[in-house]
């Protein structure tokens, strides 16, 4: 086909949108080609919208409580069912001590009140600990609950039926939260220091009363303070020890007196 301008041959002709003749391609323009519509190419062109489909936006929406960290000393149903079977395994602990004849018996019967208080005073000096380590925690507003652990229940139980073999840790204090070494150190510190105080409680009314039973919480609460503060892998000493030696050397000083007392006493 021939331009109708130049009438120069071409395969690939173009046709003109205003006047509909063919062109070459340089004469394709309508102002090459003095198209004789010229006025219609150079008249503005209402531009057609482009619309662009959107998908609806998603948003993830989370929402915060305006409210400070709370402070407040609470137990879940969930924890209260650990401590719950947490002390039964230590009861059970407690009850098979009743084979101490010189402790334990008047004459030949057991004396089942002797038993009952020493048993009471066991479990008291173990959960007391724990919610103590809790109770420092969430003071300062981190979360803390107590919970069973398998192995520590499983020990606990064979120390029930051992005659030797006696191990109470059936669980320990589960803490989550951001927190410096000043505030793992103090609660770290706060089970041992209770078991400091209570054994010093027992040692004085043993005194007062002269009887084996308190000598023996006092004891046992002065190996809890004393084992517990040892410096050494998860054990309460070792994050002690890294807040504040001098804390931590006053504290096992006192847990290693304490045991050495009641248990010569």
């Amino acid at each position: 086909m021939k331009c109708q301008k130049c009438q120069q041959e071409t395969f690939l002709p173009f046709r003109c949108p205003y006047c509909g003749d063919y062109f070459c391609s340089e004469h394709r323009l309508p102002e090459n080609h003095e198209c004789p519509r010229m006025e219609h190419a150079r008249a503005p062109r209402e531009e057609t919208p482009t619309v662009v489909a959107q998908k609806p936006q998603e948003y993830t929406i989370t929402y915060a409580t305006t409210e400070p960290a709370t402070r407040k000393i609470h137990f879940s149903n969930k924890e209260i069912k650990h401590l719950a079977i947490a002390a039964l395994l230590v009861i059970g602990v407690g009850l098979s001590f009743m084979g101490f004849p010189n402790i334990f018996y008047n004459g030949y019967a057991i004396d089942y009140a002797t038993l009952a208080l020493f048993t009471a005073i066991f479990t008291t000096s173990f959960l007391t600990h724990e919610i103590a380590h809790k109770v420092a925690a969430q003071r300062r507003a981190l979360w803390a609950e107590f919970r069973l652990t398998v192995m520590g229940a499983i020990l606990t139980l064979l120390s029930m039926i051992s005659p030797f073999f006696k191990i109470i840790s059936p669980g320990a204090v589960m803490v989550a939260g951001f927190a410096d070494s000043e505030s793992v150190g103090k609660i770290s510190i706060a089970g041992p220091a209770t078991n400091i105080v209570l054994s010093t409680v027992f040692l004085a009314i043993a005194s007062l009363i002269s009887t084996p039973i308190f000598f023996l919480g006092a004891a046992f609460n002065a190996w809890i303070a004393l084992f517990n503060l040892i410096p050494f892998g998860l054990l309460d000493g070792f994050k002690v020890f890294l807040w504040d030696k001098k804390i931590w050397a006053l504290a096992f000083t006192a847990s290693l007196v304490l045991t050495l007392i009641s248990y010569l006493s």
